[in-house]
């Protein structure tokens, strides 16, 4: 199932309230996430995680949400607007083989890789770019599901984030699926 991305329609189960029971977004992120933030989320489909992400930075914070399908950024600016927070997210529509963050460049305090890496046709690349957006010591909290991502592809995965300039720094609490939070060297 690697580089085949979640389609659209799909979407709508992955906001699902339901899934909170499992992971819930404000408990992911409130340990990173602080009033101020810049925040980067590529393939954040719905929003899932960028409406709490948006809450968490407050007024003077802002998300970047970077989605691939032109359909899930705008499902998710509905539901940002419904939620009071669509003026604290930039959404961007991602190419094919880049996020088009080059702009962002040392500007980002925290980056989220929640269950999308193994969707990215190249993972390195993915990683360099998200390296490149990161503020020094920023933070990016990487992970992927079991079903879908076998322990071997995982450090795969996390062996080319510290080719790109990361650091192991732990597992992540709170969500479901194999996850290291990672720091910008």
């Amino acid at each position: 199932m690697a580089h085949a991305v979640c389609p659209w329609w799909l979407g709508y189960w992955l906001v699902s309230p339901v899934r909170k029971l499992v992971e819930n977004p404000r408990t992911v992120l409130a340990p990173f996430v602080r009033d101020g933030s810049v925040v980067l989320e590529p393939g954040c489909g719905m929003g899932f995680f960028t409406i709490d992400a948006a809450r968490l930075a407050g007024t003077s914070g802002r998300v970047i949400a970077v989605d691939i399908q032109p359909r899930m950024l705008a499902t998710l600016a509905r539901r940002a607007a419904r939620a009071g927070v669509l003026d604290r997210i930039e959404t961007r529509t991602a190419g094919p083989r880049t996020l088009g963050i080059a702009d962002l460049a040392g500007r980002v305090d925290v980056a989220l890789a929640l269950h999308v890496v193994h969707e990215l046709p190249d993972p390195a690349a993915f990683f360099g770019e998200v390296a490149g957006a990161l503020k020094a010591g920023g933070q990016l909290l990487f992970a992927e599901p079991k079903g879908h991502v076998s322990a071997a592809a995982f450090a795969r995965s996390t062996a080319k984030a510290e080719a790109a300039g990361f650091r192991g720094a732990g597992a992540l609490e709170g969500l479901w699926g194999r996850t290291r939070l990672l720091v910008k060297a």
